[in-house]
């Protein structure tokens, strides 16, 4: 579960920084389907993969 959240923490903070960073043209086809809801609904989809990973990840560490 841990690897899960390191996966997730990651993944959703790439979401959240490349749009920032790439050209505004530029699109993850993968991460199209969060856009149809509106772009506060996107930013809420990406913000919750962060936390959900991060309590993964805190909560499973010290497990082997």
């Amino acid at each position: 579960m841990r690897e899960l959240g390191i996966f997730l923490f990651c993944a959703g903070l790439v979401a959240m920084v490349a749009p920032l960073l790439l050209p505004a043209n530029f699109r993850f086809p993968l991460l199209d389907w969060i856009y149809i809801w509106g772009p506060t609904v996107a930013w809420a989809i990406k913000g919750g993969a962060v936390l959900l990973g991060l309590g993964l990840w805190l909560g499973f560490r010290n497990r082997e």
